[in-house]
């Protein structure tokens, strides 16, 4: 059965961020796929107390690269790129099942080329700030396209 929603990190730095969108997709029924090189361990303290005892509820994809992840993906999946840069709130998404929700690292996020020729979404930000936590936008995003999906 096709997930919920997948949840996708380039290249993530934190690994108290990680296990945190860990425990969202768990909770979800998302998939999480991550996307190397990664700042830190899958072993690492700060991620397992992040994740808690979540770990054996998510399925968890490891990928060597962007080309890896992406040779990997159907023709006909969405993959929506999340960036301060958008234009396009990502309420107006109209998420499917299946889709693909991917986050950049937490000091540099998604670069221009991985962006072009994606969807690109963004939160709003009406305080200001260069840019949402990353643990934070993903969860925002992922319950959003949950309740798009599901109607909750």
């Amino acid at each position: 059965m096709t997930p919920l929603l997948r949840v996708v990190l380039f290249e993530p730095e934190k690994a108290g961020n990680v296990g945190n969108v860990a425990r969202t997709c768990a909770v979800l029924g998302a998939e999480l796929h991550l996307i190397r090189p990664f700042g830190f361990h899958l072993h690492d303290r700060e991620f397992r107390r992040a994740v808690m005892d979540y770990l054996g509820s998510v399925k968890m994809h490891e990928h060597a690269s962007w080309t890896t992840f992406q040779t990997g993906l159907e023709s006909d999946v969405r993959v929506f790129a999340f960036s301060t840069h958008a234009a396009t709130l990502y309420t107006q998404a109209g998420f499917r099942r299946g889709d693909y929700l991917l986050f950049g690292s937490e000091s540099r996020g998604l670069p221009v080329w991985l962006r072009e020729g994606l969807t690109a979404l963004k939160l709003p930000q009406p305080g200001g700030g260069r840019s949402l936590n990353l643990a934070v936008a993903a969860g925002a995003a992922a319950f959003e396209a949950g309740r798009q999906i599901e109607g909750w």
